[in-house]
């Protein structure tokens, strides 16, 4: 069976951004089984509401300013902050001031790519 995973070069102007809740959406930019990174942009309100997941996730604020609460601690990040989110640990994001969010996941979210 044959990989699935992206090209080697990613142009956001080339790419669509899926919306994927109110006042949220993202755009996949690279991934292979083992690793996935996705840009998230947030308009000022929009919630990630609080989740959990098996992967473990790594997140840098590009922009903006987020409430980030992960595992009942809650820090106000902005941009140039990062978190970290260890596997099946409940967390989640409200946007404060529109911003964008690069998460990086491993493994892949393949519930992310069967949506």
């Amino acid at each position: 069976m044959q990989e699935k995973k992206t090209t080697d070069f990613f142009k956001e102007d080339e790419n669509p951004w899926e919306a994927v809740a109110e006042g949220i959406s993202r755009q996949i930019t690279g991934f292979n089984t083992d690793l996935m990174m996705v840009k998230v942009k947030f308009k000022k309100g929009a919630i990630g509401y609080q989740h959990q997941h098996i992967h473990s996730q790594s997140s840098f604020v590009a922009s903006g300013k987020f409430e980030i609460t992960i595992g009942g601690k809650t820090e106000i990040l902005t941009t140039g902050d990062t978190f970290f989110v260890q596997p099946n640990i409940i967390h989640g994001a409200k946007c404060i001031e529109d911003g964008v969010l690069v998460d990086v996941f491993n493994p892949a979210r393949e519930d992310f790519l069967s949506e």
